[in-house]
């Protein structure tokens, strides 16, 4: 570990006991006394967020959740931040106020040596070789899966993805068959993600908060119940492998282990859950781009997807990229500065909160045609539209924190989208338009009700 490392890990360790110095360079203001921005920022991030760049402009101070900070837009703020060469922004810092106890520890809550130590070994999960294998085993559980969903009647394709992923999320990651245990699992994730913007943080029965807490407290206890069992496995489930990996490196405690899976299993399945939900969403919405994609599909000619027919699946990706443009489920990336930091001639003292905008960047005129628009082909070779700066699409994050489950997430999405929309047609029921919850993830409010035909 490099010695400026080894100081921005300290700092950043330390940071929650400095002061919040004034931010009187940087324009705009805090809102409300107290809550500040928190309310806006709770109905329509996106609307607050674009009412404050048109007042403000790009660089812009402000409260929200109770904290001070800056937000900087665009992609040159997300490369500057992002790339980090110097170690400035913590992660750790950023999120911990909102995610320390309920998801301790994750990779998201790591910084520098620490963070490149546990990556190296999380990132085993998502190799090549370790992507077929899922892709294997994921083909038949969905096509199953999907198999007696209802036609004709109204059906909340929240609730079905949810628990279908969460069931292929354990099986992969965990080697399980879920069983009668997965709604007390996926209840307990559920809690634990919406407790993250609980205001009232007190073990008060019946608050978001205590329910949190109780899923914390059981996903903890589930996870750890099984380590003995999956250090003793021959099972080819990333546990079983987290497992001998703390053993052989040396470093990765049975905690540091539960913690990993519980955040492993909370992220491969949410933020799957609110992609699928956006696409099946658009695409219903646009039903002749269902046809042009069960068409790529049934081109294949085949039961089953291939890892190297993913590759194949081009307007396929079109429509993923684009439903994480106009969606992406990560709507901001927060951070904190270990020191006194310039970004265009405005000083961002240390303990600096700072967040970035994915939706905003998202829907910049000055980089996409008609940004209100779904057009998936924005992403084809002939307009790559995507292409006018390296940090203008950032569903995954970019950096030393880009996600390391960003080419399982496209797998996933692809292999269900093959088995669903060569069994059903979807459709909206006239007039409906999706309740969106923005934070901490795009979900949608009311299970997105839809109807299934089949095709």
């Amino acid at each position: 570990m490099s010695s400026s490392m080894e100081t921005a890990q300290q700092d950043a360790a330390r940071l929650p006991r400095l002061p919040q110095r004034k931010l009187d360079n940087i324009p705009g203001d805090y809102g409300t006394p107290l809550l500040g921005d928190t309310i806006p920022f709770l109905k329509d991030y996106h609307k607050l967020v674009t009412r404050r760049a048109e007042k403000y402009g790009l660089v812009s101070k402000g409260s929200v959740l109770f904290q001070r900070g800056v937000t900087l837009l665009g992609p040159e703020a997300n490369e500057f931040v992002l790339k980090d060469p110097e170690h400035v922004f913590s992660s750790r810092a950023a999120w911990n106020p909102f995610l320390e106890k309920l998801f301790t520890d994750g990779l998201m809550l790591r910084d520098f040596a620490d963070h490149k130590f546990h990556r190296r070994i999380m990132q085993q999960a998502f190799k090549k070789p370790a992507l077929a294998s899922y892709l294997d085993r994921m083909n038949a559980h969905i096509s199953s899966q999907i198999h007696p969903w209802q036609t004709g009647e109204t059906l909340s394709f929240f609730d079905h993805i949810k628990a279908l992923l969460l069931d292929v999320g354990a099986q992969i990651f965990f080697g399980l068959d879920m069983g009668p245990e997965s709604d007390k699992v996926n209840k307990s994730f559920i809690d634990s993600a919406d407790a993250s913007l609980a205001v009232l943080r007190l073990p008060i029965p019946g608050t978001l908060w205590h329910r949190g807490m109780t899923g914390r407290r059981y996903l903890e206890k589930f996870v750890t119940d099984l380590i003995p069992q999956k250090r003793a496995s021959e099972t080819p489930d990333f546990f079983s492998e987290l497992c001998k990996a703390a053993e052989e490196e040396g470093g990765l405690s049975d905690q540091d282990v539960m913690n990993h899976m519980i955040f492993l299993l909370f992220a491969a399945h949410d933020t799957t859950t609110s992609t699928l939900c956006s696409i099946i969403y658009l695409l219903a919405q646009h039903p002749h781009w269902q046809d042009q994609l069960a068409e790529e599909m049934a081109s294949l000619d085949k039961d089953s997807l291939d890892y190297d027919d993913l590759a194949k699946l081009e307007k396929t990706s079109w429509v993923f990229r684009e439903t994480l443009r106009m969606r992406p489920p990560l709507t901001a990336f927060p951070r904190r500065t270990v020191k006194e930091v310039t970004f265009q001639g405005y000083t961002l003292p240390r303990n600096t909160l700072v967040n970035l905008s994915p939706l905003f960047t998202h829907y910049m005129e000055e980089y996409w045609s008609n940004p209100h628009t779904f057009d998936p082909e924005r992403f084809s070779d002939e307009r790559a539209e995507h292409k006018k700066h390296f940090y203008q699409w950032i569903p995954f994050g970019g950096g030393h924190h880009k996600c390391l489950g960003l080419n399982f997430a496209e797998l996933q999405t692809k292999t269900f989208l093959f088995h669903f929309l060569q069994r059903y047609k979807v459709s909206l029921k006239p007039g409906y338009e999706m309740p969106v919850q923005q934070v901490p993830l795009i979900m949608p409010k009311d299970g997105l009700p839809v109807v299934l035909e089949k095709r």
